[in-house]
């Protein structure tokens, strides 16, 4: 902590010196003056009649010495898995090149890993100005220790406006990550952006489950930060043959916090949640765990991914990563097919973007059906084994 004092606003009246209980405190010309036996106890700040006297905390401090006129740069953070860039990466840079051309900034990607160049070259064919490309055989698997110790040391350096990350598993752990040891501030989960007069990041997310959205702004501290699901924004058209700048980075000493054991890949339901073309979900009203197997068969026989509902996951019946919602993935398939599920708004939020609905479910009052584009009341194990039959005997 630091005292300060606001020179134009002190009227030198004294009361600090009064007040200060280890005579601490002498008057000079232009205001107060503390010498070394001050203890930060703050008396002084809560007695000037003037409110000239306050104290300044290291976030504050940091804050100050980064020079927030030289912040320049839309970022996106470009994920990749085994040398393949997450599919989030490419929607995230659509719209980080619409606010870049607003802002009249280029338009950056920061790319980690090991023997990852080729992706850069595709990163500049889908809009990207300026690669800044890390490598370093320690950053081969992603490590939320090691990538936020990177990425903290370019944002500090080269002093970016907005950061974007995408939203998945790893993105929703490095995000909170980085922009604590930034000292700046992060909004998850945004469905929508703009810029205000100021040029100022408007990000738009959902609130109170998914009743009201909610526009954020952080005016103060750069650079401005903010993740996003998977399927909210489009990707771009690539363009082969587009050029641009690859920036190769030397890395700051990494310190690991912790020693990894062993990487176990969780055995997977179908396709990846994520990308499918197809998902079918299930929710609570398939009533037991071994009910929930129907699904699985309905995902293998239209070659699609198993999704679930929360109240789903939080029984146990198959783990978190078919979680599809407000609290799990957002999905936009070419066809979504609903078991069992009734329809909540933290649901909906997470998969109401798909081309065509198919809502299977007892109750004809179902919310889900208010979103459907196709609906089916009956039992959900009654329709499902019919549906899979047909489906095999064509």
């Amino acid at each position: 902590m630091e005292i300060r004092v606001r020179t134009d606003d002190c009227t030198i009246c004294g009361v600090c010196a009064q007040e200060c209980p280890f005579g601490s405190i002498s008057m000079g010309e232009v205001g107060p003056e503390f010498d070394e036996s001050c203890t930060l106890c703050g008396v002084c700040v809560e007695s000037c009649p003037a409110e000239a006297i306050y104290m300044v905390g290291e976030a504050e401090k940091i804050l100050e010495e980064r020079d927030s006129s030289k912040s320049r740069g839309v970022w996106v953070f470009a994920e990749q898995r085994a040398g393949h860039l997450q599919g989030v990466v490419l929607e995230l840079l659509n719209e980080g090149k619409n606010i870049a051309t607003q802002l009249g900034e280029p338009l950056a990607c920061v790319l980690l890993g090991d023997e990852i160049e080729h992706l850069s070259q595709e990163l500049i064919e889908y809009g990207v100005d300026q690669v800044y490309l890390a490598e370093a055989p320690e950053l081969k698997d992603y490590r939320d220790d090691l990538y936020a110790q990177v990425l903290e040391h370019l944002v500090g350096k080269y002093q970016p406006t907005i950061f974007l990350i995408g939203g998945t598993t790893n993105g929703r752990s490095l995000a909170p990550r980085v922009a604590t040891g930034l000292r700046t501030g992060l909004t998850a989960d945004c469905t929508g952006f703009a810029l205000d007069e100021a040029g100022n990041l408007l990000q738009t997310r959902p609130a109170f489950g998914g009743n009201l959205m909610a526009t954020i702004r952080c005016p103060h501290h750069r650079p401005q930060m903010a993740t996003v699901r998977p399927k909210v924004f489009e990707a771009p058209t690539r363009q082969p043959g587009r050029s641009g700048e690859e920036i190769r980075v030397e890395l700051p000493p990494l310190k690991p916090w912790a020693h990894i054991l062993e990487i176990v890949d969780e055995e997977s339901l179908g396709p990846n949640l994520g990308e499918a073309n197809v998902v079918v979900a299930g929710g609570r009203g398939l009533g037991s765990a071994e009910k929930f197997r129907l699904v699985e068969d309905l995902a293998r026989a239209v070659g699609g991914a198993v999704g679930a509902s929360r109240a789903v996951v939080d029984a146990g019946w198959v783990s978190y990563p078919h979680q599809v919602g407000q609290t799990g993935r957002t999905v936009a398939p070419k066809l979504y097919i609903a078991c069992g599920i009734s329809g909540a708004i933290q649901h909906l939020v997470g998969m109401q973007s798909a081309e065509t609905i198919v809502a299977i479910n007892r109750d004809p009052d179902a919310p889900i059906f208010s979103v459907a584009t196709y609906g089916i009341v009956g039992e959900v194990e009654e329709i499902i084994p019919a549906l899979i039959r047909e489906i095999k005997s064509r």
